[in-house]
């Protein structure tokens, strides 16, 4: 680890003892490591942007910033697209040639690596129409086994990219309900199998926030992993203390689903948006809204009341924010009001945490992470 840019850590975290217990599969290198202090990094691939995306000099002073911040890890999300959603195939390509995209993720890892950091590589679907990819459903059993082979392809090629370039860690999938939360399931553990033969290190898989109970391949990952994108209140104007009050819950319920599955769990993504009561509505994107007004106050809170009573989870592995994105100068790919904490408040309770013992981290004094995240300095919010 780069002890230049990066606060010192303990070596072995609790919950990375109990996946090297669970993780025959993995290489045992890949296991040696702290808890998961990261941040996405989103890629700017459009040929309207040369020069500034994964693997670039952009990039690199966006690593070095991350590390500055504290953070261990980052989390790469390369895509591939499908145009609706009654799939037939997935099409490798997006924004630019799949070759030029493969190059640059690979570029992107062992620019990660040079600098001490940690990198999940996630790849994602794009669904052309803007509809979800959770609701993905091509309509029979024929349809689904086209379907499932056509991932398995998808997902088994960048898995070998993630091998080539010795990634820390795969998800191989993201939000993937309507299949693995249903009958289907059982073909999306065939997929499992197929990456485990070309990479080996440890898998999870990108379960939205409010069906990951339901999900039933969990048991055939090294990580739970979880877009925790959860709502903290049902009422607007919510205090501090009322979204703390959502957050020890989201802490209970992520104890529970590593007590019942003996795995550690991964926040896989993180955030609330800059604008009033973001974590209300979580889901509800900003781009569709009228008038939309900034407040940072509101998006620090939410991630405080958030973070806080998960770090005195020990089986809590750690979490990847919400996003950055390749160009530390590019401005236009996200407005003020979007998910990035950079330069706003959030960016200091995410530094915050980052440079705070956690529970995962090992030794530490019963209560002493709460305690003081419940007490910030006065004025703060």
């Amino acid at each position: 680890m780069c002890t230049a840019i990066l606060p010192a850590l303990p070596k072995v975290a609790a919950a990375c003892v109990l996946l090297a217990s669970l993780c025959g599969a993995c290489d045992a290198h890949a296991l040696e490591r702290s808890s998961i202090r990261g941040v996405t990094i989103g890629p700017i691939e459009s040929s309207l942007h040369p020069g500034k995306g994964y693997g670039s000099e952009p990039y690199g002073r966006t690593l070095g910033e991350l590390g500055r911040w504290g953070a261990t890890w980052v989390s790469l999300t390369p895509f591939g697209r499908t145009f609706d959603l009654k799939p037939s195939g997935i099409a490798l390509e997006f924004e630019a040639p799949f070759d030029d995209n493969r190059a640059n993720v690979i570029a992107a890892i062992r620019m990660a690596h040079a600098r001490g950091l940690r990198v999940l590589l996630v790849p994602h679907l794009w669904v052309e129409t803007g509809a979800w990819r959770a609701e993905i459903d091509p309509g029979s059993d024929e349809g689904w086994q086209r379907w499932a082979r056509s991932y398995q392809d998808f997902i088994v090629t960048w898995a070998r990219v993630a091998a080539e370039a010795d990634a820390d860690m795969l998800s191989v999938g993201v939000e993937l309900r309507s299949w693995v939360t249903t009958a289907r399931a059982p073909s999306f553990v065939e997929v499992i199998h197929a990456v485990r033969e070309v990479y080996r290190g440890p898998l999870t898989y990108s379960a939205n926030w409010d069906d990951v109970m339901d999900t039933t391949i969990l048991g055939e990952l090294d990580v739970i992993g979880i877009n925790a994108f959860y709502p903290l209140t049902d009422k607007e104007d919510a205090s501090f203390e009322q979204l703390l009050a959502g957050g020890r819950k989201v802490a209970s319920q992520v104890a529970e689903l590593a007590h019942n599955w003996k795995r550690p769990v991964l926040f896989t993504e993180i955030g609330y948006t800059t604008r009033p009561d973001p974590a209300l509505r979580p889901w509800e994107w900003p781009d569709r809204m009228k008038h939309v007004r900034v407040d940072q106050r509101a998006q620090a809170m939410a991630y405080r009341a958030l973070i806080a009573p998960l770090l005195e989870v020990p089986d809590f592995m750690g979490f990847f924010v919400w996003r950055v994105y390749a160009d530390p100068d590019d401005m236009s790919q996200e407005a003020e009001w979007g998910f990035s904490p950079k330069g706003k408040l959030a960016e200091v309770v995410v530094r915050d945490a980052f440079t705070t013992h956690w529970a995962a981290d090992g030794d530490q004094e019963p209560g002493s992470v709460l305690v003081r995240w419940r007490a910030p300095t006065p004025g703060w919010f």
